[in-house]
């Protein structure tokens, strides 16, 4: 998920006046930058829980292919559709009409506040290396902890507090600097029996097979790569524009080398079943087994720097999806209005209490960290999927091309993004699918609410059936968790 280093979304972030313009190997340090949050710092766990190296190989060359095709999608759109600016649902919105346009904006944020409340949940389980009180981050203790950062930050930002070049240089420093160091001292102490005594993981019956084992990786490879449709917001200051696309797939396979390696190596120094049993973050554990103690405190100190300053950026960003939305239409007014400063209050506050109330269900839920970013990532297919349907739409209806111009290319990486995302639906398993139903469902009576607010007709034909459908949906989601008939989160 993106850090700190994202500029704030809001129209005054980006300057298209400066003198100073950023060459390639800046734009791609942005990008770098946008991708790289919590995840990595978890992902020797999140990976091993459920896949042996084999299965977290052909993951990463999934994830590969489906996000490439997704960074070419917002690429295309971005050049094709300079107009629609107010995000990915944007997409969803003109390809496939007012009810899928909101839903992709609802389920955006949902993924943004969830993934905070991630964020919150993993900073003080980073903690309890040091105050083992706060357990897995889901602790009273590490509840109490985390509200009292989350209304500091609130607090914060509402004084019109923003990003400082200061701050994300020490973030960007905590973040790429421990992840190198890792991959370079893991990768001297990897030892290749370690990690083929159980290449294919087959001989844990508890991962299933090798289809099984992927799809456990799916929506953890997707979560260390939300926000690369972010990187966009750089193209302002860029010196020549068309080193975005450059500095995207540069920025893109970067941090694809970097996830792999991190994930992989560590299968070479603990066994499947011992990196598994780690407490996140599991970097800490997998470089303590090779250097001792400080190798520990190091990835945690650098977890909880990195996290912090992505707290700040994404609690901008989870408040800002509704704002825009609001602003244009697709969601209730209320969610547009801003204080003097510029700070969209309304969203921010809203954003901010869902948060809130998220953590309180983390301590009678028990929620883990692994848990809130499986639902934030598969929050986020809705605006994944149809932004790739609408660049395929583009593409097969031609509009926006010129003629003669090819569209085969352009048609089969729409599709194929299209299907990655379906195919991460899949992966996503029963329960995290009922979580999101639940959450998205009551997004309908907002959207109804939008409507009526511009006097414009609330549900074509097709959409009033797609609406019926998710609410019933998320009614028995809901009743299915409380009856147990789906296991809960």
């Amino acid at each position: 998920m993106t850090a700190a280093d994202i500029p704030s979304t809001s129209t005054t972030s980006i300057s298209t006046t400066r003198e100073t313009k950023l060459r390639l190997g800046a734009l791609t340090a942005l990008v770098i930058g946008s991708m790289v949050g919590s995840g990595v710092f978890s992902l020797p766990q999140n990976m091993a829980a459920g896949a042996g190296p084999l299965a977290i190989m052909i993951g990463w060359a999934i994830t590969a292919v489906g996000m490439l095709a997704l960074v070419f999608v917002y690429q295309s759109l971005a050049t094709r559709k300079p107009d629609l600016d107010a995000g990915p649902y944007a997409y969803a919105k003109a390809g496939f009409g007012p009810f899928i346009g909101f839903n992709s904006a609802w389920g955006y944020w949902i993924s943004a506040w969830v993934g905070n409340v991630s964020y919150a949940v993993v900073v003080f389980s980073a903690l309890s290396y040091f105050v083992p009180a706060f357990g897995d981050g889901n602790t009273w203790q590490a509840v109490l902890g985390a509200s009292v950062l989350l209304w500091v930050i609130h607090f914060l930002v509402m004084a019109g507090v923003r990003q400082a070049a200061v701050v994300n240089m020490i973030v960007t420093v905590a973040k790429i600097a421990p992840i190198v160091l890792f991959i370079g001292v893991v990768l001297v102490a990897f030892k290749v029996d370690i990690f083929k005594a159980d290449f294919t993981g087959l001989g844990n019956a508890g991962l299933g097979s090798i289809m099984n084992q992927v799809r456990s990786t799916m929506l953890v490879t997707l979560w260390v790569f939300i926000g690369i449709e972010g990187a966009s917001v750089f193209s302002a200051r860029a010196e020549r524009r068309k080193d975005i696309a450059t500095a995207t797939v540069l920025g893109f396979f970067t941090c694809l080398a970097l996830y792999a390696l991190v994930s992989l190596l560590s299968v070479g120094i603990l066994s499947q079943p011992d990196l598994a049993a780690l407490k996140n973050p599991s970097m800490a554990g997998v470089l303590e087994a090779v250097v001792g103690r400080w190798g520990a405190v190091l990835i945690n100190l650098a977890l909880v720097i990195s996290v912090i300053g992505a707290f700040l950026s994404w609690m901008l960003l989870a408040a800002e999806v509704p704002h825009v939305a609001g602003r244009d239409g697709t969601m209730p007014k209320f969610f547009g209005r801003e204080n003097a400063r510029g700070v969209p209050v309304t969203s921010l506050l809203i954003t901010n209490v869902l948060v809130q109330v998220f953590l309180i269900i983390t301590l009678f839920a028990q929620s883990t960290y692994q848990a809130l970013f499986y639902i934030a990532s598969a929050a986020i297919l809705v605006p994944y999927i149809f932004s790739g349907a609408y660049a395929a739409k583009l593409a097969i209806t031609g509009e926006s091309y010129l003629a003669g111009e090819n569209r085969t290319g352009p048609m089969l990486i729409g599709l194929l993004a299209t299907v990655y995302g379906l195919w991460l639906v899949y992966a996503a398993g029963l329960s995290y699918l009922f979580m999101c139903a639940i959450l998205y469902a009551p997004g309908t009576v907002f959207f109804v609410w939008a409507r009526k607010e511009r006097g414009e007709r609330v549900f074509h034909p097709v959409e009033a059936v797609l609406a019926a459908a998710l609410v019933a949906v998320g009614l028995y989601a809901a009743y299915a968790m409380w009856t147990g008939a789906v296991s809960a989160l």
